[in-house]
């Protein structure tokens, strides 16, 4: 909730820039669309707004064309040859790795976050009191609502039916408490007229020498409004036609899934300007695109009565009856602010059926401004820095589960050991193991590849000065090249690093390895020490199972330079087999406890090669020594590994 609270504060900085720029970018193109295209076009803007609910991260552009790219590379592999490196820092009986790590604070952020998340959830509550309000005036109408008895007007509602080839029966009714007439319904939709309209109706065909029905021309014509005092010009069988058709335009073109769309966008952005004036533009070119769809159907000599029409209802009504009482239903109606009626009645007076090529104009601007919006779908996403659950997609003949819990000693977590051979998973406590954390400093290991494919480090040249900045960990105070970095974990290296690749760079690396949740929106030294991006256990022996077979497509160089800098061990003999063991732990320290503790890492043998990742989180000494040494009891155990490691010293993690 906390970091949702944050997410989406974030996220409503950068819907206030991209809508400002879609309003000016709409305005100047408004002359190349027609009024349905102008309608249309906030739709990918809505999309928009509702990526951060969304249960998943939307895909970005980078990532589609990654796909692409890995076809094109599966259609012309690469067939450079893997160039072996020795490491002669790595071999011997055993190496020590220090994973240091510095503590984060969650207190601020997350006060920050659950304050902003309450008030977000009060202003939704008092936004559900309204639509409840409304909601009830709505249902007090459609009670108190009756069946159309007058004749002649039911004639003219059918001949609109048959004339906009309509063949599902939508009732029609007649009710004193509304002032326009309005269309309601989501899966059943009903006209509601107002009792008023109905009785300017008669009396203007009881004033008449003609038929009931007919289409009268009375223009001088002058009534009261049911004794309100308001006068308005004679209302004949043309103006009753006209907002017929103007309801079923509504219906003909699924309105009220709009509208539920922008009342549900109403609520939960109830405190975003920018927001609420999109919506009510959206109103105003929902009604200029049926009064477009009802221009196609007149002749151009029709046109100023459909508009004088307009300016009728614009004399007599000026509001919407029921804000926000479309949930679940739609209430689009005729009438409007003076505004709205103004924007329609210049789309009126100005209104030319448009030509092919207006058309096919209209619909290529739509498809770029949806494809730009689609591209900044990632940014909107709240669910990646909630995303704690990999979707995993195996066949369960490949997985065992095993019991370690005796390993545990007390410590929430699990182990993944995958065995390359025989493509089989053992697996203790499978939730966890699907289960996202901070990877914090096992990341280190595609930090370095990222950094050696960048180039801001060689396999031959990975040197970088220590600037004396006093640190808590006397191997920090040093000059530092990739080996020793990696071995004592020097935050500073890495982090320098990331700063000269930059976090578009990063990020692009992140989605074409797919690393967990892919998240890296946070700053450059904390991204990926508890703060937003957060892998699986499953996720590590994948992705070192990856990096082991150069799936990524990297240089072999780099890949080979990041293998020699995490080996622990080479050379050892167990049951006659030459072994070599890589590892790299991990520890989460928040507020001066250690919380969060990894151990990943592989083993080599003559004939196979075995993955592992484990994990154990508690209150407290939850480090990587830990984690290592649980995970070294297990491989010994499982006759995997017999050769004594040191294991991480815990101090200082």
């Amino acid at each position: 909730m906390a970091a949702f609270g944050i997410r989406f504060f974030l996220c409503n900085i950068f819907i206030c820039a991209v809508t400002g720029i879609f309003l000016i970018a709409k305005q100047a193109l408004k002359n190349h669309l027609t009024g349905r295209m102008q309608f249309n076009l906030w739709f990918p803007l809505l999309g928009l707004l509702t990526v951060p609910f969304l249960p998943f991260r939307p895909v970005s552009f980078s990532q589609i064309l990654l796909w692409f790219d890995k076809l094109k590379n599966a259609a012309s592999p690469n067939m450079a040859t893997a160039e072996t490196m020795i490491n002669k820092n790595a071999s011997g009986a055993g190496k020590q790795i220090n994973d240091f790590a510095l503590s984060v604070s969650s207190k601020t952020p997350s006060m920050i976050g659950l304050i902003l998340f309450g008030i977000w959830l009060t202003g939704i509550f008092a936004m559900l009191l309204f639509v409840a309000k409304s909601r009830s005036r709505l249902n007090a109408m459609k009670k108190s609502a009756l069946p159309l008895q007058n004749r002649e007007v039911r004639i003219l509602y059918n001949n609109c039916l048959r004339e906009m080839k309509i063949k599902k029966e939508i009732p029609i009714y007649s009710t004193a408490f509304l002032k326009s007439p309005i269309i309601v319904g989501l899966f059943k939709p009903c006209i509601y007229l107002p009792i008023h309209l109905i009785s300017d109706f008669n009396r203007t065909a009881e004033d008449h020498d003609g038929l009931p029905g007919e289409d009268f021309h009375m223009d001088s014509y002058t009534g009261a409004d049911m004794g309100k005092g308001m006068s308005w010009k004679c209302f004949n069988a043309a103006d009753m036609r006209y907002i017929l058709l103007h309801e079923l335009q509504h219906y003909k073109h699924k309105d009220a899934i709009s509208s539920c769309l922008m009342n549900l966008i109403g609520v939960l952005y109830w405190f975003n300007p920018f927001v609420w004036y999109t919506l009510k533009e959206m109103r105003i070119d929902r009604e200029v695109a049926c009064d477009t769809s009802v221009l196609k159907l007149l002749n151009e000599s029709d046109y100023e009565d459909y508009g004088n029409t307009l300016i009728n209802f614009a004399e007599k009504v000026s509001f919407t009856p029921f804000p926000f009482a479309s949930f679940g239903s739609s209430a689009a109606e005729i009438s409007g602010t003076m505004k709205q009626m103004q924007k329609r009645i210049i789309n009126i007076s100005s209104y030319k059926k448009p030509s092919v090529w207006k058309k096919i104009k209209g619909a290529g601007i739509f498809a770029l401004i949806a494809v730009m919006l689609f591209g900044l779908t990632p940014m909107f996403s709240t669910y990646a820095a909630e995303q704690n659950d990999y979707k995993w997609d195996i066949s369960p003949d490949k997985v065992h589960s095993i019991d370690l819990s005796a390993y545990f000693n007390g410590y929430e977590g699990s182990f993944v050991l995958y065995d390359l051979k025989n493509g089989a998973w053992s697996i203790y406590d499978m939730e966890r193991a699907a289960l996202r954390t901070a990877p914090n400093s096992t990341y280190k290991i595609y930090d370095a590849l990222f950094g050696l494919e960048e180039g801001v480090i060689t396999p031959d040249d990975s040197f970088m000065a220590w600037d004396k900045t006093e640190y808590p960990f006397e191997a920090w105070n040093a000059d530092q090249n990739l080996l020793s970095a990696m071995q004592s974990s020097v935050n500073w290296y890495f982090e320098e690093i990331d700063k000269q690749i930059g976090m578009a760079a990063i990020q692009s690396y992140i989605r074409k390895i797919g690393y967990g949740n892919e998240n890296v929106n946070t700053s450059l030294s904390s991204y990926w020490m508890q703060g937003t991006l957060k892998i699986s256990p499953i996720e590590q022996v994948e992705l070192l199972a990856a990096l082991h077979n150069n799936s990524f497509g990297f240089a072999p160089e780099n890949v080979n330079a990041v293998k020699n800098s995490i080996r622990l061990s080479s050379g050892e003999i167990f049951s006659s087999e030459a072994q070599n063991f890589y590892g790299k732990t991990g520890t989460g320290r928040v507020d001066g406890h250690d919380v969060d503790g990894w151990f990943v890492g592989y083993i080599e043998t003559a004939d196979n090669t075995y993955f592992f990742a484990a994990n154990i989180q508690s209150a407290e000494n939850a480090t990587g020594s830990k984690a290592s040494e649980i995970s070294l009891a297990i491989l010994s155990d499982m006759d995997i590994w017999k050769q004594s490691i040191t294991p991480p010293q815990a101090a200082g993690y």
